[in-house]
């Protein structure tokens, strides 16, 4: 299968991914089999899976839950981990049509077997390079799966002019093409998809990137729909102003925290002098402040007229380590570590 920036199974693109702390509470939970009991036995006919904790994958589930609300479509929609992750048999619901898989196709091969265990459709989203590898040949040519992998968009976007597309074509308003958002809702939600697609591609471009994903970051553990039934109201009304805002804060509130340890400064000769000398400074037992620590120490080096680079030395586990910062995007610390050999 040849790999392309846009790879859609079948071409249906034409029509239109975590080093994470997990919470396994809420998966294949009570609550969540007891949803699935109900859905069969209503033969609820659309199925939502989303990637968790991602929040691409709880924007996806954003995006499907308004198109099935807006058209009156029942639907069940459900967090997805892999930590613990449902079963094929789990998913065979009676009456089952169409399931979706946001912002991941799920286990090698896991989508072909619902399509066929359960005769419905398998529309899946991801972003993900290495997802190419896992699509099987069959999963390829099954004419009820079709995988939207864009290595050059966000799987939330991707869903969302997806589904924003199927309900302009599909729903009328007063005679007007119905929208899944209002414009006051979609300015802002446009604007925290382009920054979540800005982290999740490593573009890292937009401005205030930074704080915007550590404001953010507080909101992963309200992604569980299961256990969150406001999830839905909460994503709509974040703000990509308040989070760098937020971000900002916490930012500056560790550069000050930083900036109180950095007390007898010393000079460090890198590579024995051969690639110049920076300031350091011993960070036992405050080695969480090394970012920080290290960036300042690279500012007052280049004022001094020394390499823009801050060394931050500590113990860990009786080794000695130390971490090289610099604010100078001319300047490669990895070739001074490798000499080092530190971190």
């Amino acid at each position: 299968m040849p790999l392309s920036a846009y790879f859609s199974r079948r071409f249906a693109s034409a029509l239109l991914t975590y080093p994470y702390s997990i919470m396994v509470r809420g998966f294949r939970s009570d609550a969540a089999l007891e949803a699935i009991r109900k859905a069969s036995e209503n033969k609820t006919p659309n199925l939502v899976l989303y990637n968790y904790p991602s929040f691409s994958g709880a924007y996806g589930a954003l995006f499907a839950h308004l198109y099935h609300c807006r058209l009156n479509l029942p639907c069940l929609i459900l967090p997805f981990s892999a930590v613990a992750p449902f079963s094929v048999e789990d998913l065979c619901i009676e009456g089952m049509k169409t399931c979706y898989f946001l912002d991941f196709l799920g286990p090698k091969g896991f989508a072909l077997e619902l399509a066929m265990r359960t005769t419905s459709k398998v529309i899946g989203f991801d972003h993900r390079k290495s997802v190419f590898s896992q699509i099987s040949p069959r999963e390829d040519s099954d004419t009820n799966i079709s995988f939207f992998v864009n290595i050059e968009k966000g799987s939330s976007t991707a869903a969302y002019e997806y589904f924003s597309a199927k309900l302009s074509e599909t729903g009328c308003d007063n005679g007007d093409k119905m929208s899944l958002l209002n414009q006051a809702d979609r300015e802002r939600v446009e604007m925290i998809l382009k920054y979540i697609e800005d982290g999740e591609l490593q573009k890292w471009s937009l401005p205030d990137i930074k704080p915007f994903n550590i404001g953010l970051r507080e909101w992963r553990s309200k992604l569980n729909c299961i256990t969150n039934s406001c999830m839905y109201q909460q994503l709509m009304e974040i703000c990509s102003m308040d989070l760098i805002m937020k971000g900002s804060a916490y930012l500056s509130h560790r550069q000050i925290d930083a900036s109180k340890l950095l007390h007898k400064v010393f000079r460090v000769r890198l590579g024995r002098g051969f690639y110049g000398e920076c300031l350091g400074v011993r960070a036992d037992g405050n080695s969480d402040f090394s970012d920080e620590m290290g960036m300042e120490l690279s500012r007052r080096s280049a004022a001094s007229g020394l390499r823009p680079i801050g060394a931050v030395i500590y113990m860990q586990r009786n080794n000695l380590k130390m971490c090289l910062r610099t604010v100078d995007n001319s300047t490669d610390t990895s070739e001074v570590a490798k000499v080092h050999r530190f971190g």
